[in-house]
């Protein structure tokens, strides 16, 4: 199992390339597979040889970061998350923020080129982004589960936020006019400036919000997401797998880079429920050496993933609360 892992994670890794992948054959596990509705916001630029905006700009494909982004995440779940692109609406133009202010072709590339004047407030108006891709009704029609949106620096989305019955905070706000909806969704944010590895810190803090509420009055001794999100600074010497910002050696936010070895028991979380509390010496050897994609791949892959609750009727597989929303 480690090996196969250092092959997946190491240093040599280039994550943009196809991966030889296989589940994991620790227990069974049911696959969750949402099917998701693409919004990019992608104007063309007329003054530009009618380019789009990325390409004016050279930024990211925001399809080829969807497709890619998708397959991260079914790797990272051990093949429990099958996210399936289902359907796509390309907006040529800007999203409305919240006080009805848009941009135009030459007011965003006057502030993005002089690094400066940009709109405040920088929040979109979700109830116009919803009603842009008609996201509810297909939702109502049992056609799509989650909405994957993308733009541009200042587009003004949260990295993830939450709409529908019993829809809670996950990094953003809970999306207003939704109430009625019949069932919880979530809408990503995306910046085709960057890259997977910033799609993936955006699932990261979803998932810690997420996780955070399903343990939520559970006492800190059997709190396992507590016990699982510990690294060296916070707990010196109880190190686990640590959270988004902080690896288990990590000294301050970001820190995926640094090489002291620490003692940490992330591997024993690949065992999942069959804790030893086994732990050995880590270093960023371990988790892609500072790359912000490797090190979130690590990291999610080693949520619990297999069938089953435990004694507080909280399943073992923690992907059907980050993305399956079944809370």
């Amino acid at each position: 199992m480690f090996a196969m892992l250092k092959k997946l994670f190491g240093r040599n890794r280039n994550p943009s390339a196809p991966q030889t992948f296989q589940p994991s054959k620790l227990q069974t596990h049911h696959a969750i597979s949402p099917r998701v509705q693409l919004l990019i916001h992608n104007p063309t630029i007329e003054k530009e040889n009618g380019r789009k905006l990325n390409q004016v700009l050279g930024w990211n494909d925001p399809d080829r970061l969807a497709a890619e982004y998708a397959r991260d995440v079914r790797e990272a779940s051990w093949g429990t998350v099958n996210y399936q692109i289902v359907d796509r609406v390309e907006i040529d133009g800007y999203p409305t923020k919240i006080d009805g202010f848009a941009y135009t072709d030459d007011s965003f590339l006057r502030c993005w080129r002089n690094r400066a004047g940009f709109h405040q407030p920088d929040a979109a108006y979700y109830p116009d982004l919803l009603k842009q891709a008609k996201f509810i009704e297909k939702l109502e029609a049992d056609l799509v589960d989650e909405l994957w949106m993308f733009a541009f620096p200042y587009g003004g989305y949260f990295e993830s936020c939450m709409g529908g019955r019993g829809a809670i905070w996950c990094n953003g706000d809970v999306i207003p006019g939704t109430q009625h909806a019949s069932r919880k969704f979530v809408a990503m944010g995306f910046n085709y400036e960057r890259g997977v590895g910033e799609m993936l810190e955006d699932l990261g803090h979803r998932a810690e919000n997420i996780m955070a509420h399903v343990f939520r009055g559970v006492p800190e001794r059997e709190n396992l997401w507590q016990r699982f999100t510990q690294f060296d600074r916070s707990h010196p010497g109880q190190a686990a797998c640590g959270n988004v910002h902080f690896a288990p050696n990590s000294r301050n936010d970001y820190d995926w880079g640094f090489n002291k070895a620490v003692l940490s028991s992330a591997d024993d979380w690949l065992n999942y429920p069959n804790l030893t509390g086994e732990a050995r010496k880590l270093n960023c050897d371990d988790w892609g050496n500072g790359d912000i994609r490797l090190h979130h791949l690590w990291w999610m892959q080693r949520f619990p993933h297999v069938d089953g609750v435990n004694e507080r009727g909280i399943a073992h597989n923690w992907w059907r609360y980050v993305v399956g929303l079944e809370f």
